[in-house]
């Protein structure tokens, strides 16, 4: 079956970085893209960054451009999430997301499998 697991999360200092990773399973990575996707206390799900399925083109919200880096390793069948200059506003669950296509778009009903989570805190 499929299966999507992050890890990478934890705790970090406001200037920090953390990597997270999405290690993909049950079906075949190289074939559709990928995004991330977090959710604050609170607030409602944000769409942080995508990546087509031959890692041709990205996408990033304007919130962690410049900051944050996405990329995959089709043959490793992982997804990763280079943070850096991390804010108190990055603080959120961070999830991985399996798109239904080739093209990360940032709507949720085209994401057919999702990760658990993985905590990032950010916090001095």
């Amino acid at each position: 079956q499929v299966q999507l697991v992050e890890s990478g999360g934890g705790l970090a200092q406001p200037g920090g970085s953390l990597r997270l990773s999405c290690v993909a399973s049950g079906f075949t990575f190289s074939s559709y893209a990928m995004s991330w996707a977090r959710q604050a206390p609170g607030k409602g799900l944000e769409w942080v960054s995508g990546i087509y399925n031959d890692g041709s083109d990205t996408y990033y919200a304007d919130s962690v451009k410049g900051r944050f880096t996405v990329s995959r390793d089709n043959a490793k069948n992982t997804l990763y999430l280079q943070m850096n200059s991390l804010k108190p506003e990055d603080t959120a669950l961070y999830f991985c997301a399996k798109a239904t296509m080739e093209v990360p778009v940032r709507v949720a009903k085209e994401y057919d499998y999702w990760g658990q989570g993985t905590q990032v805190t950010v916090s001095s």
